[in-house]
């Protein structure tokens, strides 16, 4: 029984008449229909301008980081549900694992990285300031907030919940509201994702709208503060991309399109080492995960001529073994295609590739998927084509099969390889499968330049390898030239893609307000409580201690030395030490931070509960013997981290730290790292 699927627009769930049939990949059936009804633009751009920018302005990053995780954890709870609804794009179940908790890990991701790295604020300050006069009055950073506009997400059929969540997550971080259009092919199971986020009630108003169907006039819209992301063929960026709208007010488009990736088997491999069954194996598996329907799948196997035969030999061998159905049925290794439509394009795709080039391997002979009425699905064979002369065939260095198609080919020597690597006009993510690190070193920039991503793949690494198809949150996805020259995921850069960046300048005492960390040379607040024995609520960013003082002498840098067993001769030798840059003896640097923490350091129990960091470490002048030392204090940013379980319930607090002497000279400096008890929390 198929249903109407309706977009969530405005607060509200819009379309109950049927139009576009949405049948099942595997036998034809129809599982749904898109909706009749012409959506109200113009309403859903308003509510999103107002009623969702309002509702997550009122939040900060903390907060956002917080719902993540919280929507992550309801979405694992029901996540049989959106395997069920998965199953009809003819994804296997580790197909849909991919989507499906693949998606939802990526909430969890970014959750983390907000926690970790972003303040209890909405201006991220992007350090470290500058100097900009000769006495410090005058300085200058760059802060990074919300662009107070919003996000445009067009997303591809092949992983309608990843692609869905991998744009969104940073996206709620950064505090913009959400359009989501998924491609129409799946946009039942992305529609099915909508409503359990929704459901969850974790969402304010306004932050999450889906459009099932066409974008109507939803471009012409936009305004400058939006942003505009896309996922899909290289043909499609390329036309939304000129919208003239987009072009007249300048609004960031980020593409990411399907490329012609690659995998280079190194010259310096032979049939007996693992690497050459490492590399049948990933080309294999690039193939038929998703029957072959990645952006980041292995279009381009390319090998020495040496090995061709061999490669193609063994690689045949793996395709043969894999068995095509409806994943339902026990032993089902690879789905089908996720429509009709695709099946068709891919068989169109295969006759262009085919032209001068031998099919190694294909459906020709009888291809029958296993399970009833799957011939009414959209299934196609794992195909292996073989070229002999790429330099000359150039339809396969610009004519992609997006399904379980892989052309491989031959290279003379392995400047003709790294050559072939790059003809693709720039790619996702390439592999280079070798046992040499010198070839790796040789490959690197010559790949660096015309691929996003790069695996590098020999045994050590192929013990813990994710794989080549794998984007992971903390590393970037996307791809120069045909591959749409975007950035996605990578960490904290995607959320700040999502934010607006704005050069401040000003006195350190207003940039300390402005950014909320504190500016050293800016006003500090000092006080009779020694910094380290408020609890985290009561720490404000600008409180501060100025130690006592302390001279150093000669048994304290030969005590250190005795204790640490550093006897370099910089402080030992009088003599080498007259005949250096110094002139002198001078002490230990880590002598210098360990007497400056003595002087800080609050010694009784109290909130600070553990020292777990230090940064920025500069030792910046020699502390010769007979020079004394005094060390500043200050409290530089807050991270209002959430509860973990069992550890007590603390914030973490990062105190500036200046060393000066006797004369007022910097002699070091450096942040440290706090955990900081709250009120009522056990210690």
């Amino acid at each position: 029984m198929s249903t109407t699927l309706q977009s969530f627009t405005a607060g509200r769930w819009v379309g109950h008449s049927p139009k576009q049939a949405l049948r099942s990949a595997i036998n034809g059936q129809v599982v749904a229909h898109t909706h009749e009804e012409t959506l109200n633009f113009e309403e859903m751009v308003a509510y999103a301008r107002h009623t969702g920018l309002s509702t997550l302005l009122k939040t900060h990053f903390q907060d956002r980081a917080r719902t993540l995780k919280a929507l992550a954890e309801y979405l694992m709870e029901r996540k049989e549900e959106l395997y069920a609804i998965s199953a009809h794009t003819g994804a296997t179940r580790s197909d849909s694992w991919i989507d499906v908790e693949g998606g939802i890990g990526t909430l969890f991701a970014y959750s983390s990285i907000g926690g970790k790295d972003l303040p209890s604020s909405n201006v991220l300050h992007e350090g470290p300031p500058m100097r900009l006069g000769a006495n410090n009055h005058f300085i200058g950073s760059h802060v990074l907030v919300p662009r107070r506009g919003i996000a445009l997400h067009i997303n591809a059929f092949n992983f309608p919940i990843w692609g869905m969540l991998e744009k969104f997550a940073p996206s709620y971080l950064a505090g913009m509201p959400c359009l989501v259009k998924p491609a129409s092919a799946t946009s039942y199971v992305a529609e099915k994702a909508v409503r359990v986020m929704m459901d969850s009630g974790l969402l304010p108003p306004g932050c999450l709208q889906l459009i099932v169907g066409g974008t109507g006039d939803l471009f012409e819209r936009l305004e400058e503060p939006d942003v505009v992301t896309f996922t899909g063929s290289a043909d499609t960026a390329l036309q939304l991309r000129a919208h003239p709208n987009l072009l007249r007010r300048s609004i960031p488009f980020n593409a990411e399109a399907d490329s012609l990736n690659c995998a280079l088997l190194a010259p310096d491999v032979t049939p007996d080492d693992p690497e050459f069954e490492l590399f049948v194996k990933e080309v294999a598996r690039e193939m038929s995960a998703k029957a072959g329907q990645k952006c980041t799948a292995i279009r381009r196997a390319i090998v020495p001529r040496h090995l061709i035969d061999a490669v193609g030999d063994a690689l045949s061998a793996r395709l043969k073994k894999i068995v095509v159905g409806d994943p339902a049925i026990e032993g089902v290794r690879m789905g089908a295609l996720a429509s009709h439509a695709q099946q068709a394009d891919v068989m169109d795709k295969l006759a262009l590739l085919a032209e001068g080039n031998e099919i190694l391997l294909s459906g020709r002979d009888g291809f029958t998927p296993k399970g009833a009425g799957t011939e009414h699905g959209a299934f196609f064979a794992p195909t292996l084509l073989r070229c002999d002369r790429p330099l000359q065939q150039t339809q396969v260095h610009s004519v992609e099969a997006f399904g379980p198609v892989s052309t491989l080919m031959a290279y003379d020597d392995y400047e003709e390889g790294l050559h072939l690597a790059t003809l693709g006009r720039g790619s996702l993510v390439g592999s280079l499968v070798t046992k040499t690190p010198a070839l790796a070193a040789q490959a690197v920039p010559t790949f660096a330049a015309w691929h996003g991503r790069l695996l590098v793949l020999d045994r050590e690494a192929a013990l813990e390898s994710t794989g080549h198809g794998s984007p992971l949150p903390k590393l970037k996805h996307g791809g120069p030239g045909r591959a749409g020259g975007g950035e996605e995921l990578g960490g904290l850069r995607a959320v700040k893609h999502y934010l607006q960046r704005c050069a401040v300048q000003g006195s350190p005492t207003m940039l300390t307000a402005v950014t909320g960390e504190y500016q050293r040379g800016g006003a500090v607040q000092e006080s009779e409580i020694h910094p380290f024995r408020r609890y985290f609520e009561d720490v404000e960013v600008g409180q501060s201690l100025l130690t006592h003082r302390r001279t150093v002498g000669e048994a304290d840098i030969v005590a250190f030395g005795g204790l640490s067993g550093d006897y370099f001769y910089m402080h030992f030798d009088d003599v080498a030490a007259k005949q250096s840059q110094f002139g002198q003896r001078i002490a230990h640097g880590y002598f210098v931070l360990s007497a400056a923490a003595g002087l800080f350091v609050s010694p009784a129990p109290g909130p600070v509960l553990a020292n777990y960091g230090l940064e920025t470490l500069r030792f910046v002048t020699p502390v010769a013997i007979g020079d004394t030392i005094q060390a500043r204090l200050t409290a530089k940013r807050k991270i209002d981290r959430p509860p973990r379980e069992g550890q007590p319930d603390a914030g973490v607090v990062a105190w500036d730290v200046a060393v000066t002497n006797q004369r007022g000279e910097l002699v070091a400096s450096y942040e440290i790292l706090t955990l900081v008890a709250r009120r009522g929390a056990a210690l």
